[in-house]
């Protein structure tokens, strides 16, 4: 809990904080790259470009900063779980933590100026680190449960098999090198690859492990990024379609907290895709086949533009009809017995007592959660997956969005 004295400056200063705090990331994660370039090969310079992780570190420091003056009805456990996984998919230490924040104490300084006195100072870097604190024990526990630690985390593995996957993306099969064995992992989890790019700069990107879990290889589903409105092609994407079978890519150990996919639920689960948001669905539903579900009831419902468009299509329709699960495809253009247009949740027929599991564009979520809450499912019961910075707690996308949008924006892990 925060010190008395610094949650009252903390409550009187929140709303300056808050309106400046992406302003004050902006001017904060240049100033920690050009003192600590290394970092660089860190974080996703996409989602720096284009503005979504200043937003996301705002959001969650302002929405920890709530959780501690106990005003919030966010899970905030959640939301640590959540980030504590991307960071160990990015192998981060605790003593990146120590760099992160000088330079955002000095960026909140420079921002707001004269109204950050000594005590606000103190009051504000007291939220950092008992943030940082939360992550650094959060993150500990999982090296632990995987057996790694941020210098072994990143593993060589050669990839043994590509697949075209349909929808503009390809599957690669992936084998650890050294011919140790594959980690167990909950169908849903993601890796981390890292592409070795132009000169010294790497990027690493987290991806979907798109098969079942107990496979002698990984697979991960990779979906071209292809630049719209003067923004560049996916770098990294575009880096993996360049390799061959046989080529070498470092990659991490499976995380992330996919609670809803684990083997002992029984409940039905329902499914909700739109794009490659398709790939930890395609993985749940082959540990179907593979009788690592429990035999649960499964319901797919997927979102794409057409048929051309749809990632993985031909193998989950596969897997949907071995193991008899509910495939309902949604397409903008409709076309190949698909329906025509937005999902229309109220429409569905859904089986009762189900969880509920959203994967795809924020838009697409949102708009799928608001019509599940419509039809009176708690929202204890759906849980969610966002590919690149967690931008669904400040509210920023819009619940309603074209077909267009929602494509366009599912992968951002370019």
């Amino acid at each position: 809990m925060l010190h008395a004295d610094n949650a009252e400056i903390v409550k009187a200063t929140a709303g300056p904080v808050i309106e400046n705090i992406t302003q004050i990331t902006k001017v904060f994660y240049p100033k920690m790259f050009e003192r600590n370039p290394d970092l660089l090969n860190v974080f996703n310079q996409a989602n720096q470009a284009i503005g979504e992780q200043p937003i996301a570190l705002a959001s969650s420091i302002v929405a920890y900063a709530h959780h501690l003056l106990g005003d919030s009805d966010i899970d905030f456990d959640h939301v640590l779980s959540r980030i504590a996984n991307k960071h160990v998919a990015l192998a981060i230490k605790p003593g990146d933590y120590t760099i992160v924040g000088r330079n955002l104490m000095e960026a909140i300084g420079e921002v707001l100026g004269d109204a950050v006195t000594p005590e606000v100072a103190r009051a504000w870097e007291e939220v950092y680190w008992l943030f940082a604190m939360d992550l650094v024990s959060a993150e500990a526990k999982l090296y632990q449960q995987i057996d790694r630690t941020p210098d072994s985390l990143m593993q060589d593995h050669r990839i043994t098999r590509i697949e075209d996957a349909g929808g503009n993306a390809r599957t690669f099969t992936l084998g650890p090198v050294d011919g140790s064995a594959i980690p167990d992992y909950v169908p849903g989890q993601y890796v981390s690859v890292i592409a070795q790019l132009e000169d010294d700069y790497r990027q690493p990107r987290q991806y979907t492990i798109s098969g079942a879990p107990g496979d002698a290889a990984l697979q991960i589903t990779v979906k071209k990024v292809a630049g719209a409105n003067g923004t560049p092609d996916g770098a990294v994407s575009g880096y993996l379609f360049e390799r061959s079978e046989g080529d070498i890519l470092p990659v991490s150990a499976p995380v992330g907290d996919i609670e809803v996919a684990k083997g002992d639920h029984t409940r039905p689960l329902v499914m909700f895709s739109a794009g490659i948001g398709i790939t930890p669905m395609a993985s749940i539903l082959d540990a179907a086949a593979h009788g690592r579900t429990n035999g649960r009831e499964l319901v797919l419902v997927h979102a794409d533009v057409d048929v051309d468009t749809h990632p993985l299509r031909e193998q989950v329709a596969r897997t949907a009809a071995d193991t008899g699960a509910t495939a309902i495809t949604y397409y903008e253009k409709g076309g190949d017995d698909a329906r025509e247009g937005l999902v229309a949740v109220n429409e569905l027929d859904l089986p009762d007592n189900a969880e509920y599991y959203l994967c795809g564009s924020v838009p697409f979520m949102q708009h799928v959660r608001s019509g599940l809450l419509d039809r009176g499912v708690d929202a204890a019961d759906i849980s969610y997956e966002i590919f690149g910075p967690d931008l669904w707690l400040d509210g920023s996308t819009s619940s309603q969005a074209s077909p267009e949008e929602l494509v366009a924006e599912e992968q951002l892990l370019a």
